[in-house]
């Protein structure tokens, strides 16, 4: 109602702010910041349905995540914009990495500060092996399946070859998406050699400009009151977290549980970048 209200008697002319941040994954967790076509369609349609906007802007902070959910978003985000034919421009705070860098490049501008890290266009698949801790502790790992892939790259077992083999392919066919809708937005802007650019490598924000990653260095409100005017309407668009939850409170036992080990898992997201 709030919002309604300040939309229904502004002065000046509105660019609403919708804010990316935290891992991309699908779902959500108690007290995650969890970005999915889930949780972010209901943000971007409140952000392209304001009255009389001039633009839509992203407030991108994320170390990436599920490749697919970042192709979803990043698809409804054109899809809105086309619709509405508003233009979209992209914030980077501290990361847009990876998935993160994906969602960057839904928006027509990307605009970051010159310590911002951008980049990480590349697929990663991580995780553990305790083959031999489990035999030590006396344990044996039984898996009975119908078809010989079905247990592929068990963490009990030992990792095959061919296996790991058939996980590369996997992981060059989402890498080839990627590069085609970087490829795709970004166009003759990119300046770098691709083989360096689809690395998987990241880089400082200007180093980013300088590789036509981005488009210019600045910060949110002072470049969209230089646009728009001073008096420019700049309503944030983020999920509506519950008052327990804030506090990391009112889930069961479990869900705190599951909702700390997410935070680790995003933590470590994280840390890749230096941050």
């Amino acid at each position: 109602m709030l919002e309604w209200i300040r939309n229904r008697f502004r002065r000046g002319p509105a660019v609403p702010v919708v804010r990316l941040a935290g891992l991309i994954a699908a779902g959500s967790l108690p007290g995650s910041r969890t970005l999915s076509i889930e949780t972010v369609s209901p943000l971007l349609a409140r952000a392209f349905s304001i009255r009389g906007a001039k633009a839509v802007a992203l407030a991108i902070n994320s170390p990436g995540g599920s490749p697919v959910q970042s192709s979803l978003i990043a698809q409804r985000i054109r899809l809105l914009a086309k619709e509405k034919n508003l233009p979209v421009i992209a914030f980077v705070e501290d990361l847009a990495a990876s998935g993160g860098y994906w969602l960057a490049c839904a928006a027509d501008e990307i605009i970051v500060d010159p310590a911002s890290i951008v980049g990480s266009i590349g697929v990663v698949s991580a995780s553990f092996g305790f083959k031999d801790l489990i035999g030590r502790i006396g344990i044996e790992r039984r898996v009975h399946t119908s078809g010989e892939r079905k247990a592929m790259l068990d963490p009990f077992r030992e990792e095959k070859p061919e296996d790991v083999e058939r996980l590369k392919r996997l992981q060059a066919e989402i890498h080839e998406g990627f590069k085609a809708w970087v490829r795709e937005r970004r166009g003759s802007r990119l300046m770098g050699d691709e083989a360096a650019l689809f690395s998987g490598e990241f880089w400082t924000g200007k180093r980013g400009l300088e590789l036509g990653l981005v488009d210019s260095l600045g910060e949110l409100r002072t470049v969209l009151q230089e646009r728009y005017g001073t008096k420019v309407y700049l309503p944030v668009i983020a999920p509506r977290r519950r008052f327990l939850a804030r506090f990391g409170l009112g889930g069961s036992l479990g869900d705190i549980g599951v909702a700390a080990l997410s935070a680790l898992e995003e933590r470590a997201y994280w840390q890749r970048y230096g941050l």
